[in-house]
């Protein structure tokens, strides 16, 4: 049963996520054309890379809420502190779910895992988007 949550709180990640990035496409389709000088592209970089901790921030308060919620960390402020270890697989080991619940801990930690990926990889798709050569178009819409 606690696999099946773990799933499912990976299935909402992934929904936050996607939400999200799709949000960011959009205006950022309207603020890459205005990005012309360093300091314009530079305001934008910091702008998608608030927005992408922002995300992961949610993502992260997902699983911690779940385990306050469930009892599996003593109080919320634990709770939220160890999903953030877990999530971003920083591990410090000071805190630890009680065995039965270790699954969902590592459930978690794939699920930062590829969101950090899918993050750097749209990051990185924006930076070769301001910096292609001139002249160069998308292949698609």
């Amino acid at each position: 049963m606690r696999l099946l949550a773990a799933f499912g709180l990976m299935a909402l990640c992934v929904t936050i996520h996607a939400t999200g990035v799709s949000g960011a496409i959009k205006r950022l389709r309207r603020s890459a054309e205005r990005a012309r000088g360093f300091w314009d592209g530079t305001a934008l970089f910091i702008a998608v890379a608030t927005w992408m901790v922002l995300l992961h921030l949610a993502e992260i308060s997902v699983f911690g809420f779940f385990y306050a919620w469930r009892g599996a960390m003593p109080d919320l402020t634990a709770a939220l502190y160890f999903s953030a270890v877990t999530y971003t697989t920083t591990g410090y080991g000071d805190l630890v779910l009680p065995p039965d619940w270790r699954l969902v801990g590592g459930i978690e930690a794939l699920t930062g895992i590829l969101m950090c990926g899918w993050s750097t990889g749209f990051f990185f798709a924006i930076v070769s988007r301001l910096h292609r050569a001139p002249g160069v178009t998308d292949s698609h819409p």
